[in-house]
């Protein structure tokens, strides 16, 4: 296949670029940097093309494509809070964008969608008929409505006649994240590392559900190859609370668990967030296998690894 990839310089984008270069795909790239790093494509190096350019203002891509994958954006709340008009435009001029491109060489459209349309969810687990609870000028909506856009977009492209599929991507982990991330895993890992003390919002009882970023790009890959034009789920369906995470992040970076501070709750922060995984495992033959303390060890590892190159340098 012939892959456009937008986003692929960012945490998730990378590793999906490095599963369709280890397959042998022809990769395009294409990211403007501002949340993503160039670093990240360090291991599949001149095996993908890179194109540093803002999705918003259009990509043009000589001859063929097969899949365009739709990656960009802003996922961190500080992230998106940091650039709220980019965030909202790569999920609304963005998407446009990549499906008028995916129009053009007749290519299968992938959009990837968040856990985070449904807000602060009054259903649990989620599935992909429930509609959401989303605060539309809180300042999540930045994200949130992009990303409902986003899918509105794509759905009238598909019924116009374009080959589509939409991925809802819960809570992933593993490793390229950031440290300046934002979110849970990224910022524990940081703080243990770093001998500081644990920061936890609320009582940590809000939970999340993670999963490990392979067991995600596989069920990615297998979701563009499938035929399911409905939005799936893709996330684990076992749900941890923030306390309970912090406690195993402790744990395995070998500081006392209860080397915690408290923080009050950000606004519009959800209460529970964790995908019904039943679409996936009907349509794709797909549900995680890693268990999240093999994950968080694999993560912590690289972690490790990366601060020890740091430091030599």
């Amino acid at each position: 296949m012939r892959v456009v990839l937008t986003g692929g310089a960012g945490f998730v984008g990378s590793h999906i670029a490095e599963a369709f270069v280890t397959r042998g795909d022809d990769v395009v790239v294409v990211d403007n940097l501002l949340t993503g790093n160039a670093e990240n494509l360090r291991e599949i190096g001149d095996a993908a093309t890179f194109l540093e350019r803002d999705v918003t203002n259009g990509v043009e891509i000589e001859g063929p494509v097969d899949a365009v994958l739709h990656f960009a954006s802003p996922a961190s709340p500080p992230d998106y809070s940091a650039f709220p008009i980019a965030t909202l435009d790569v999920g609304t001029a963005g998407t446009r964008a990549m499906l008028r491109l995916a129009a053009e060489k007749r290519a299968r459209f992938l959009l990837a969608s968040t856990s985070e349309i449904y807000g602060d969810p009054l259903e649990h687990p989620q599935r992909e008929d429930y509609w959401g609870n989303v605060n539309p000028i809180g300042p999540r909506s930045v994200y949130d409505e992009a990303k409902r856009c986003a899918e509105a977009y794509t759905m009238a492209y598909h019924r116009d006649g374009l080959d589509t599929r939409i991925v809802r991507i819960f809570n992933t982990y593993g490793s390229r994240m950031r440290p300046s991330d934002g979110r849970a895993v990224p910022n524990f890992f940081s703080q243990a590392l770093a001998g500081q003390r644990l920061t936890v919002y609320g009582d940590g009882s809000q939970t999340r559900s993670l999963c490990y970023v392979d067991d995600l790009v596989a069920g990615v890959l297998l979701l563009l190859a499938s035929r399911e034009t409905r939005p799936v789920n893709l996330g684990s369906p076992e749900e941890v609370t923030m306390l309970e995470l912090a406690r195993r992040v402790a744990r395995l970076s070998g500081i006392a668990e209860d080397h915690i501070d408290y923080l009050p709750l950000p606004e519009d922060d959800p209460q529970r967030r964790c995908p019904d995984v039943t679409r996936a495992l009907e349509s794709l033959g797909w549900t995680p296998t890693t268990p999240l303390d093999e994950g968080l060890s694999r993560t912590l590892d690289w972690w490790r690894t990366i601060r020890s190159v740091r430091s030599k340098h």
